[in-house]
């Protein structure tokens, strides 16, 4: 806080600092700003003159927050700051530079409310950038999205209508815990009434969403990203065993969960149980991580680790 900032500049930095700490008490406000506690309470009378609704509490708990109705100000960014969003947004969303769509034209307001000259770069940015879209991609629809979101936030239970890869459609019933983003794909991590289980939905696969009145509550100390990692690994058509000459804790942080689950066997021995329903891909997997193993069972994996290690040796010119 400058000591030259006049009352209107120190009754705006007072409003950033009471959106950014909602709750925040006259004294910490006056310590911010650098005035004294009556100079904080005088800023915040100018404000509510203004009409934004700056609402108080009285108590130890009590503070300053801004009320609904607020119509925030525009956006202040650096150059820096606009150029890293316009890359950010790009990367994300191959159909970011076209002005139609709703990610483009969101993005065309941003850059419309900057300053010209570092507007001026966003723009030759987003015109002149091309981003090559991402195949394994699948962006669900906003509204959806929005709308799932909400119903995790909120704690209720939703019916939607799905419709899987092979083309089946049916309607369920679901405590919605999470939405989570893995590999360009978003997924829906929830409790299905019907099979009373764990689930994951694609969210691009939702064809409609219905808010219900019940709530839920979902489990403690819940991990959504953990949680969907291990369902990816279960269920699929060949079960997977793996044993590993390593301590667990070694390898904790080199295999995905997709892969499975690691059992420690005993102090330098761990076992990996799973399930894929592409071999090839998963012996991949395996080869790439840093600590010798072994395959039990598991013919189809087998197989495939064969092929790789016949494939790697040609390479090297070495005899299969």
């Amino acid at each position: 806080m400058t000591s030259d900032a006049g009352p209107v500049g120190r009754a705006l930095l007072a409003l950033d600092l009471i959106q950014r700490s909602p709750g925040v008490t006259a004294d910490r406000l006056a310590g911010d700003l650098g005035v004294s506690g009556r100079a904080a309470r005088r800023y915040v009378a100018v404000l509510r003159e203004a009409g934004i609704p700056i609402e108080s509490e009285r108590g130890p708990y009590g503070g300053y927050r801004v009320g609904r109705g607020l119509r925030l100000p525009p956006l202040v960014f650096t150059a820096t700051e606009a150029l890293g969003l316009v890359m950010a947004v790009l990367d994300g969303h191959h159909d970011a530079a076209d002005r139609t769509g709703i990610v483009g034209g969101a993005l065309g307001k941003i850059i419309r409310a900057l300053p010209a000259g570092v507007a001026a770069q966003a723009e030759a940015m987003r015109s002149r950038a091309t981003a090559a879209p991402d195949r394994a991609a699948a962006r669900p629809d906003p509204e959806t999205t929005s709308a799932l979101v909400q119903a995790c936030s909120d704690r209720r239970q939703v019916r939607m209508g799905y419709r899987s890869e092979a083309g089946s459609e049916w309607d369920a019933e679901v405590d919605p815990w999470a939405v989570v983003v893995r590999h360009g794909r978003w997924y829906l991590l929830c409790h299905a009434h019907s099979a009373d289980a764990l689930r994951a939905y694609r969210i691009d696969r939702v064809r409609s969403v219905e808010i219900l009145a019940s709530n839920f509550e979902p489990p403690p100390d819940l991990d959504p990203v953990a949680l969907l990692e291990e369902h990816l690994a279960a269920g699929w058509e060949y079960e997977v065993e793996v044993v590993f000459d390593a301590p667990r804790e070694t390898l904790v942080g080199c295999v995905p969960r997709a892969l499975g689950r690691l059992e420690a066997v005993d102090a330098g021995t761990t076992r990996l149980v799973g399930s894929t329903s592409n071999p090839w891909w998963y012996a991949w997997q395996l080869a790439g991580l840093p600590a010798p193993y072994r395959i039990a069972g598991s013919p189809e994996l087998c197989e495939a680790a064969r092929g790789i290690g016949r494939r790697l040796l040609a390479a090297a010119g070495e005899p299969g």
